[in-house]
């Protein structure tokens, strides 16, 4: 970015900074420091998302679904037919995505995750509440209207063609959930949703954290290895803050600290067994920025939590000091190339500026500067669920 596109950008924030200072969610002061890259890209893009309808499962069709019309459906991404019997059940091609499955719930749910992170940055940007009315519209629509909501489970969720109706593993969808959560907690916190929408809203929340810590495909996720477990726990944070459930909060403490940290992270700072899989880069990148939003997330609960070491003494720092080089410079990469998207990866990843947040290196926040922070490939879309940093960056804790 050239020193004059800098200048340009800064002015651009002093403006609508000046217009948000009635505003009562305020950044934190990283949330202040990055929101001039920010602005113009943000405005743009809620600008767009004003306009957008609501689109909700009950928009697509999915005829090889076991569930209704409000149930999300989605199948798994490596699952190609079988060459050899073509009426036959699918196969299994690790890392190979099949562009013919059925992924229109989850693209919805994307759609809805990136409109509302659009519009409630755009409210902190902004001060202004045309941003957060519009935003409204979607949430209604995705968990109130009885026409048009979703149910509050993923039944459904990875099924494979002639084995199975839904798996366990389907629940990593849930993921692009999170930044609706999040500007729910936002806009609850600037009084700008009407208190009966907003109890429907935490409700169906709190019906689906029942779902998915009490289903056996719940209960399956949550055991899992590898970054289904760490997202598992990310999801079930995020909508525990939000509905408020202190005993799923500790529970997600517990399992950081005692499982998730202990089972994954060696002692290089590398997550072995994303390291094993057919993209290890993709797959690394993705579990870090994972852990390191539980980290953050539970911050308030344990203001130590990016320091806590294992018994090895390793630490988040650790991981995040793996990484952060590989992503600055992908040729210094030692393992495998991704067998797909590899020329795609790195963009701005989450990981750096949480981490920037806590542990205040300057060159991870330099590093993240300079990358795509709204990229349009859905395969990094897809695996890039914290797409606002913003909305994260606030006073809410």
């Amino acid at each position: 970015m050239s020193h004059k596109m800098n200048f340009s950008v800064l002015l651009f924030s002093c403006s609508v900074s000046l217009q948000a200072q009635k505003n009562p969610v305020i950044l934190n002061a990283t949330g202040k420091e990055i929101q001039p890259v920010l602005a113009k890209e943000i405005l743009q893009n809620a600008s767009h998302s004003l306009q957008q309808r609501p689109i909700t499962v009950t928009s697509y069709f999915a005829e090889r679904s076991a569930g209704n019309k409000h149930d999300f459906f989605s199948e798994g991404d490596y699952w190609w037919p079988d060459s050899s019997n073509p009426q036959g059940p699918y196969i299994q091609k690790d890392g190979q995505t099949n562009p013919n499955n059925f992924v229109q719930h989850r693209l919805a749910m994307i759609q809805f995750s990136q409109l509302m992170g659009n519009l409630v940055s755009a409210y902190l940007i902004s001060g202004d509440n045309k941003y957060a009315k519009a935003s409204i519209k979607h949430l209604k629509a995705w968990f109130i209207d009885t026409a048009t909501s979703m149910n509050p489970s993923l039944l459904y969720a990875q099924a494979i063609k002639g084995k199975v109706t839904g798996r366990g593993v389907g629940i990593i969808d849930m993921i692009q959930m999170m930044e609706v959560a999040q500007s729910v907690r936002v806009l609850e916190k600037a009084g700008l949703i009407p208190l009966q929408d907003l109890s429907k809203i935490k409700q169906w929340f709190s019906d689906y954290l029942f779902w998915v810590t009490n289903h056996s495909y719940g209960k399956d996720e949550r055991d899992s290895k590898n970054n289904h477990a760490t997202c598992w726990v990310m999801q079930v944070l995020s909508f525990a803050k939000l509905t408020k459930n202190d005993s799923l909060i500790r529970d997600c403490s517990k399992r950081f600290q005692q499982i998730l940290l202990p089972n994954q992270l060696a002692i290089d700072g590398s997550f072995p067994l994303e390291l094993k899989r057919t993209k290890p880069y993709g797959y690394s990148l993705f579990n870090l920025d994972a852990m390191t939003m539980v980290a953050h997330l539970l911050k308030k609960e344990n203001p130590y939590i990016f320091k806590y070491q294992l018994v090895n003494g390793t630490s988040m720092f650790n991981a995040i000091q793996f990484m952060a080089p590989n992503v600055n410079n992908k040729s210094r990469w030692p393992f495998s190339k991704d067998v797909m998207f590899w020329e795609q990866w790195p963009v701005a990843q989450p990981f750096l500026i949480f981490g920037y947040h806590e542990f205040k290196e300057a060159a991870w926040l330099e590093t993240w500067n300079k990358l795509e922070h709204f990229p349009d490939n859905q395969e990094v879309i897809r695996n890039l669920p914290i797409r606002n940093p913003l909305i994260w960056l606030t006073n809410l804790d």
